[in-house]
């Protein structure tokens, strides 16, 4: 009988007798799976189109996107705008592959508690970021975003600046040895500039040397290389948008 039942079922039943030897096959066919659909993507340069004027983050930028993803801001806000009416209506063009090139890791998100920030770059003053990150209440009334007022008061952190620019460059982040070598006082000059314009712009002085600027600066590129005319930074006089649609 049990011959006959062996014979029945074939190679797989025995397969099954053997966890081991099964475990070991099954997972050579998902290693292989996976390298097929994933190699091609690192073997073909041209899969993601590039666009010319996009360009890596300058260094307190990326200082800036790091404070972000550490604080959470990624769980609340997307950075991806879709290819739908409503939403190119709402946050502007739709977003494009070859925009996130450089992003490692990326935030295109899936959640929006706030509103997405694909497109938010230049959309306000400097003096406004810095409001709504001290009390989100103080621009948009309705808004359910906890308070930081902690970036207004914590050093910013530059030390580790030119090792983090290495390691992308590693991953094929074109920065320059000059930008890695300097990065810090590049860093420095940008915080300066920023600081200023918030401080031009009736907000506190002394932020030149906290991470509030950074944020501003990563938050005033997001979306503005792909614009003709780009508005980041220059203190752009638009007031936030209806209340339930600015965190």
């Amino acid at each position: 009988m049990k011959r006959r039942f062996i014979k029945k079922d074939g190679i797989h039943r025995r397969l099954e007798g053997w966890p081991l030897v099964f475990t070991v096959l099954t997972t050579i066919a998902i290693l292989v799976g996976g390298l097929v659909e994933f190699l091609p993507l690192i073997l073909v340069k041209g899969s993601v189109d590039k666009i010319a004027t996009v360009e890596p983050w300058t260094p307190l930028e990326l200082e800036g996107r790091d404070i972000y993803i550490a604080e959470g801001c990624n769980t609340c806000h997307s950075q991806m705008v879709r290819p739908f009416r409503h939403e190119i209506e709402r946050y502007g063009e739709y977003s494009k592959a070859g925009e996130t090139v450089y992003e490692r890791p990326f935030l295109w998100g899936s959640k929006r508690t706030g509103p997405d920030l694909a497109r938010v770059g230049g959309k306000y003053p400097h003096l406004w970021h810095v409001r709504h990150m001290e009390n989100p209440r103080s621009t948009s009334p309705n808004s359910i975003m906890p308070p930081y007022p902690h970036m207004l008061e914590n050093d910013l952190d530059l030390s580790d600046l030119p090792t983090k620019l290495k390691r992308l460059r590693m991953l094929g982040t074109p920065y320059s040895d000059d930008e890695v070598q300097n990065a810090i006082e590049i860093a420095r000059e940008e915080a300066e500039a920023i600081a200023r314009e918030v401080e031009a712009q009736g907000g506190p002085e002394g932020l030149e040397t906290k991470q509030i600027v950074a944020i501003v600066a990563y938050l005033q590129r997001l979306g503005t290389d792909i614009q003709t005319t780009s508005t980041a930074g220059s203190g752009a006089s638009s007031a936030p948008e209806d209340v339930n649609a600015s965190r």
